[in-house]
């Protein structure tokens, strides 16, 4: 089973971090790539690389055949598939093993017998590992499900059997919301694994994620090495993830880690899988499901077991014994990691897409302290993967420890060109819920609907006001703006002391008094008025003092925007134009696409009379859906997509005639 050169079958920050293991081991790596991915960083970290389709992952990272064609051409004898994708699939497991390729991963076998989430279920129930009651049944009529929803009782969860990530996976908390969690688990299930086979689940309220992380080996050897807590979660998907977790004892962990190694030697397992687990209020643990792969999580087992995951599966795949027993595995400190997301989780965490303008995580790398990225600054994130960015870690002597870090981190390595979470990331670690351990995997959900407010977006502060005003402004001497790198913009040509600059951010205006004298800027009128000194600026961080107070900020100046990150808040800063401007997305006779993404469905057709809140069309973008309704009675004259096309932001999906009031 021995193999030199390594196609990874992935893009983003696990493909980075598969190649620099696969380097510091001597391995040549293959990296593919699609249409949107010409420019990305993995590709230029590999040795070799591939161009393998369109954009659509359809069309490249999820064609068998153009993968497999990759690594006969750059004579791959070995293929690592990261995490989503191919990762969890049968098909591309055997067509690699046929294919004389090694696959650094689990056994065809293994992924089918975990990948049918219902099979898997039944296994545990037959080795007497808890499991949470449902309905495994190959009768899919609807009427069935809805019988044996009933008999099962709400809340309950809908779940795609081959689905993976949160796809294909619907909450119903009433025998009204039935309905349409099938249709739409069903028909995400369909698009992303091409299987629309369901189960259903009781949902274990308030419950916690905990998953224990496994390792076996081709000479019938398995451990376990701790467990990761997954419970900090937005609509099934994990935000915040930490090792180990803080309510679990001892003998929890020596009981779900034993469960845990069952279940992989059970399906004859072989590399890294983790076997996830729901615990309720009572510390009870049923079992959820198992992932044959790497998880997106693993940094935090690596930080407390010092082990590198991705050479343990190397190594295993290449015929070597584990490279501890389980006496051996030691734990040691507190880890978190948190997930940097492309998305706006203070409008319904809607993904987003657009450029990244300033991206510099290694000025937060410090002592315990890591960022796996898959962006680079200058990169342009696309609407056709999942929203993942980056993951920024912290390793600390406790728990403690380990959220100071990590929340210092966010703040000193923003992201700047579009929204992100790092934020909600941010204040999420100083909530009381998490620094309790109170967290449950629906409580997030609940905060967005509740209007808690830390899912209340952040405002700029007085001296954030200030701080832009006085770059817009521009020194008058001193500093030599385009030599130093401050912005320089069109109020530069103010060189009179007193003139008025508006500025907008977000939903407000403001008018700012502009004071200039030799080297400070008085934001507002008379001499009491704070006076900002703008000193060097390096690397996108501008030192800067207001009243006498020295501090940093990062910002980018971008056209007539400036973007100010404070706090891992980014606010985006414009000087208002004289001149009104007419917004054409608030118009309601033209329904527009709120994100660039994939039309998933279309509602209406030309002729049909829609009501104010009715659902025109459904964009598909980073693995969510989103609604585009009517915002007033009308009549639909035209659609102007059709289903599976690709759409920008801002695009005219339906054009409608108004009702007159």
């Amino acid at each position: 089973m021995s193999f030199s050169k390594i196609l990874v079958a992935n893009r983003g920050e696990i493909a980075c971090r598969v190649m620099r293991t696969a380097h510091t081991l001597g391995y040549r790596t293959v990296a593919v790539y699609s249409d949107a991915d010409v420019g990305a960083p993995h590709v230029a970290l590999a040795d070799e690389a591939v161009r393998i389709g369109p954009a659509a992952a359809a069309e490249s990272y999820l064609n068998v055949a153009a993968l497999l064609d990759a690594a006969r051409r750059t004579g791959a004898d070995a293929v690592h598939p990261g995490y989503g994708f191919l990762s969890e699939n049968t098909d591309f497991a055997r067509a690699c093993a046929d294919a004389r390729l090694v696959f650094i991963g689990p056994p065809a076998e293994a992924i089918r017998a975990m990948g049918d989430k219902a099979g898997a279920k039944r296994r545990m129930i037959a080795a007497g590992v808890p499991t949470a009651p449902g309905y495994l049944g190959e009768d899919q009529d609807d009427d069935r499900l809805v019988a044996e929803a009933e008999k099962l009782g709400f809340p309950l969860l809908v779940k795609a059997v081959a689905g993976g990530g949160g796809r294909g996976m619907r909450r119903a908390d009433t025998a009204a919301e039935l309905a349409e969690a099938l249709a739409g688990a069903r028909r995400e299930a369909l698009a992303a694994f091409g299987d629309a086979t369901l189960m259903l689940e009781r949902l274990i309220p308030q419950g916690r994620h905990i998953e224990i992380q496994v390792f076996a080996d081709a000479h019938g050897k398995a451990v376990h090495l701790g467990e990761r807590d997954c419970t900090t979660q937005r609509r099934r998907q994990k935000v915040i993830e930490e090792a180990p977790s803080p309510i679990v004892t001892p003998a929890m962990r020596e009981a779900m880690g034993r469960d845990a190694v069952a279940a992989a030697l059970a399906v004859g397992y072989r590399g890294a899988g983790t076997v996830e687990f729901i615990v309720d209020q009572d510390l009870r643990h049923y079992f959820l499901e198992m992932n044959t792969r790497l998880q997106v999580e693993h940094p935090v087992t690596e930080m407390i077991t010092g082990q590198d995951l991705v050479e343990w599966q190397l190594r295993v795949a290449a015929g070597e014994a584990l490279p501890l027993r389980q006496d051996e595995i030691r734990f040691s400190g507190h880890a978190i990691e948190a997930r940097l997301y492309a998305e706006d989780p203070y409008a319904g965490f809607t993904p987003q897409a657009g450029p990244v303008l300033h991206f510099r995580p290694e000025a937060a790398i410090r002592p315990g302290v890591r960022i796996d990225s898959g962006v680079v600054e200058g990169a342009r994130v696309t609407p056709f993967y999942d929203p993942l960015l980056a993951k920024v870690i912290a390793h600390g002597r406790d728990r403690s420890d380990a959220i100071r870090r990590l929340g210092s981190a966010l703040e000193d390595a923003p992201l700047l060109g579009l929204r992100t979470n790092g934020r909600l990331l941010r204040d999420l670690l100083g909530h009381e819920s998490f620094r309790s351990a109170q967290m449950h995997t629906s409580l997030l959900d609940e905060w967005a609907v509740g209007g808690e407010p830390i899912l209340q977006r952040p405002q700029p502060s007085a001296a954030d006001w200030q701080l832009a005003a006085a770059v817009f402004a521009g020194p008058r001497s001193g500093v030599d703006g385009p030599r130093r790198g401050i912005p320089v913009t069109q109020s530069e040509r103010m060189q009179s002391p007193g003139f008025d600059l508006t500025l907008a951010c977000g939903d407000e205006t403001r008018t700012l008094r502009i004071d200039s004298t030799n080297d400070t800027v008085r934001v507002g009128a008379g001499k009491t008025a704070p006076a900002v000194h703008l000193h060097a600026m390096e690397a996108g961080r501008l030192r800067y003092a207001i009243d006498g107070v020295t501090r940093h900020a990062v910002l980018h100046r971008d056209g007539d925007t400036l973007h100010l990150a404070r706090d891992a808040a980014v606010f985006v800063f414009s000087e208002v134009s004289p001149f009104p401007v007419v917004a054409a997305s608030h118009d309601p006779r033209a329904a527009r696409a709120a994100v660039a993404g994939t039309v998933a469905r279309i509602e209406v057709g030309a002729g049909d009379t829609v009501t104010a809140g009715q659902t025109l069309a459904v964009i598909e973008a980073m693995k969510m859906e989103m609604r585009v309704t009517a915002t007033a009675s009308g009549t639909v004259t035209a659609v102007r997509v059709r289903v599976g096309q690709q759409i920008e932001a801002g695009a005219v999906l339906i054009q409608l005639s108004i009702e007159e009031t």
